[in-house]
């Protein structure tokens, strides 16, 4: 049995054949008065015609099959550039919040007679009960433990390990950090510590003492880490006790540690004779 394409590509053979023939007899004669010139007319017209149609179909089809593939690579090429186009776009956003983010620290003058040296954050502990952070500056830098760390809206932590070219900060809102601290309107004092997600404790401060809600919180410069007035955070909660002396007061931190990017390590010797509240 022959199949649907073998039968069509002998019809179109055939139809070539015939149409040649016929060209030829019609070509020979064509001086020829009437008769035999005007019936090879008759016969070879509408295979000319069909084939002449048929050719112009395969034609079209051709070349809509190479526009078509054209279209292709044209989209392919544009979707490349246009990938290249968003990805420029992107950086140049990512430059553009980062210069803002720089001159905001470029802008940040604390009352410190010691050098500062500017880190980025560079890794984070994915512990959910860790809150310490990587930055890219190490020993090489000057950047040693014990080294408090800090921003333009406050106090980020203190340098816990240090190796040639890193640095590991504990965060101020990590359980095991404390730093000696004060109200800035009242000078009530007291030791402000981690709690967890985004919020600390301020303990040790005393009933008698005057706290209220949305107090700031600086660093009393006591403990021989921080200099004193760095902006720690704003009282957010009170509970007063009936019993013992201590009220229970909750701070919220100045710094947004969710987006910590750029930082200040404050490096030199610690002074021998740190300043008390006044």
């Amino acid at each position: 049995m022959f199949s649907k394409r073998m039968i069509l590509i002998a019809v179109v053979i055939l139809l070539v054949a015939v149409n040649v023939i016929l060209l030829t007899i019609t070509g020979k004669h064509a001086q020829a008065p009437s008769g035999l010139g005007r019936g090879a007319l008759v016969v070879v017209s509408p295979f000319q015609k069909e084939l002449t149609g048929f050719f112009q179909s395969v034609k079209n089809i051709w070349n809509q099959y190479f526009y078509l593939v054209s279209m292709a690579e044209e989209n392919r090429r544009l979707k490349k550039e246009l990938g290249l186009r968003s990805q420029q776009l992107n950086d140049c956003v990512e430059t553009g919040l980062a210069n803002q983010r720089l001159r905001h620290m470029l802008g940040f003058e604390p009352d410190i007679q010691r050098p500062m040296i500017a880190a980025r954050v560079v890794g984070r502990d994915p512990s959910p009960w860790a809150k310490t952070v990587i930055i890219d500056k190490g020993t090489a830098d000057g950047v040693n433990q014990s080294a408090p760390v800090v921003i333009p809206e406050g106090i980020v932590g203190v340098v816990v390990e240090a190796s040639g070219h890193y640095a590991k900060v504990l965060l101020l809102i990590d359980p095991n950090s404390a730093v000696d601290t004060l109200v800035q309107s009242t000078r009530a004092r007291g030791i402000v510590k981690g709690g967890g997600e985004g919020v600390c404790i301020f303990d040790y401060v005393l009933r008698k003492h005057s706290v209220s809600v949305g107090d700031t919180v600086v660093s009393s410069g006591l403990d021989g880490v921080f200099p004193k007035g760095l902006r720690v955070g704003r009282v957010s909660e009170i509970v007063r006790q009936n019993a013992g002396i201590f009220q229970k007061v909750s701070v919220t931190p100045s710094v947004d540690f969710e987006i910590l990017e750029e930082v200040f390590v404050i490096s030199g010797p610690v002074p021998d004779n740190p300043s008390g509240a006044s």
